[in-house]
């Protein structure tokens, strides 16, 4: 029977992001809590909530009778029509989110509400230029894969999307103005954007286009008072904030959102991942009042068949209720506190630990073969052949039973917000047999 699911996967479907050979996928069976169990019994710990979207936790039963009781109801009417399960969820979206940000369209996941969040923020404007961070990532569709800086989207380079201008990411550990604080890393980051702003003709931006807290491109934190400099800019030229919000949302930094804690509010938010929890897919776009009101006289030219699907709403409602009467934002910046401290111990144990960089349940160990140099383990964007230290240590965390993102010379730890003490120990304890391979390539 296993052998057979393997082969019918191997054989018959695409896996992402992987030449197709060779693949030894883990062979799941059932989830609960933080961990997930293959098909010969293995237990897994969960320690990036998949995607860094299982934000509370595998197996919820909640969910299950939610998604039940609606689809004895509706399961699906086209998104010209009302449903009680819509309204009931857009108007949860506005109670949580931040400012006057007000009226919801839904999309089936993140990618989707980026790429509306541009067309939004084009016909709005009247503009069309976008910028964004050489280091982050918005999703795999053409239009977001050209917003993000990630190196995934060199292949389709060719067919980017046009009017996407980068900007370098205040990374303070890296500075690449060769900054003395964080603080200095962030003003001179302010200059370089207003900078690209002045020479790109600020009459033709759209939008700029953040992460509300940096993901998968490394968890680089912003500076103080960055955020509100971004915001700043916005309002002097005249062009839209759109805050992404699709890993960072929903208590995964300690607070409902990333940007919340920097008190600053988008013009659009987008979301998704945490806002079912994985559990079914759906992202959104969320619009002040302002930008709302126009589209009162003036057609909102989007759409899609599956917006506000109604099982998908009715998962995130009581998704959302989860993370609210479990406490679970609260709860990710307490756990968050603990893990930055059981790491400091770490730096102790492992030369090759260079930063770790964390909010909340969001957080990256990088490493490096250096401290004094901070030449990293393995290249930003390596090689094949330069990966082996990365290849260990990834086959290593799998070994000892746990789940999480290896990429080049980062470890990823982003558990469920519910997880326990117990179960943190648990995974620093791998990650650190792990990291004791990195420290073999320090000089």
């Amino acid at each position: 029977m296993n052998e057979e699911i393997i082969k019918n996967n191997l054989d018959f479907t695409l896996f992402s992001w992987s030449k197709q050979g060779g693949l030894n996928p883990i062979n799941a069976s059932y989830a609960e809590g933080s961990y997930i169990y293959d098909r010969d019994g293995k237990r897994y710990l969960d320690f990036s909530s998949q995607l860094m979207n299982v934000n509370i936790g595998h197996g919820n039963q909640r969910i299950t009778d939610a998604v039940a009781n609606q689809m004895k109801q509706v399961s699906y009417v086209y998104p010209g029509m009302a449903t009680e399960i819509r309204g009931k969820l857009g108007k949860k979206i506005a109670s949580i989110t931040p400012g006057n940000l007000t009226k919801t369209f839904f999309t089936l996941g993140g990618a989707e509400a980026i790429e509306n969040s541009i067309k939004l923020a084009r016909i709005y404007t009247g503009r069309h230029k976008i910028i964004t961070q050489y280091r982050s990532y918005h999703g795999a569709t053409y239009g977001a894969i050209t917003a993000s800086g990630d190196p995934r989207r060199f292949p389709v380079d060719s067919q980017a999307m046009p009017n996407v201008v980068h900007v370098e990411n205040p990374y303070a550990y890296r500075c690449p103005w060769h900054s003395d604080t964080i603080e200095e890393c962030g003003e001179r980051a302010l200059a370089h954007l207003e900078r690209v702003i002045k020479f790109e003709n600020p009459e033709s931006v759209a939008a700029i286009l953040f992460e509300g807290e940096s993901g998968s491109s490394g968890c680089i934190k912003y500076p103080p008072l960055y955020f509100k400099g971004v915001r700043e800019i916005c309002d002097k030229y005249g062009i839209l904030l759109i805050d992404d919000e699709t890993m960072s949302g929903f208590g995964r930094t300690g607070k409902m959102f990333g940007i919340n804690h920097h008190d600053v509010t988008p013009d659009i938010m987008v979301m998704a991942k945490g806002l079912t929890s994985g559990y079914l897919p759906l992202g959104a776009m969320v619009v002040t009042n302002t930008i709302a009101n126009h589209f009162n006289e003036n057609p909102m030219i989007i759409g899609l068949t599956y917006s506000a699907h109604p099982v998908s709403c009715a998962a995130a409602l009581e998704n959302l209720n989860i993370i609210e009467e479990e406490s679970l934002v609260e709860r990710a910046a307490e756990m968050g506190k603990y893990i930055e401290a059981e790491v400091e111990k770490l730096k102790m144990k492992h030369k090759s630990i260079g930063d770790f960089r964390n909010t909340g349940l969001l957080g990256c160990i990088e490493l490096v073969k250096n401290r004094e140099t901070k030449e990293p383990t393995v290249p930003w964007n390596a090689k094949p052949a330069e990966m082996e230290p990365t290849t260990r240590m990834a086959a290593k965390i799998r070994e000892l039973g746990m789940f999480t993102f290896v990429r080049w010379n980062w470890i990823f730890i982003a558990p469920p917000l519910n997880v326990s003490k117990a179960e943190v120990d648990e995974g620093l304890k791998i990650i650190s047999q792990a990291i004791a391979i990195a420290d073999e390539y320090c000089n």
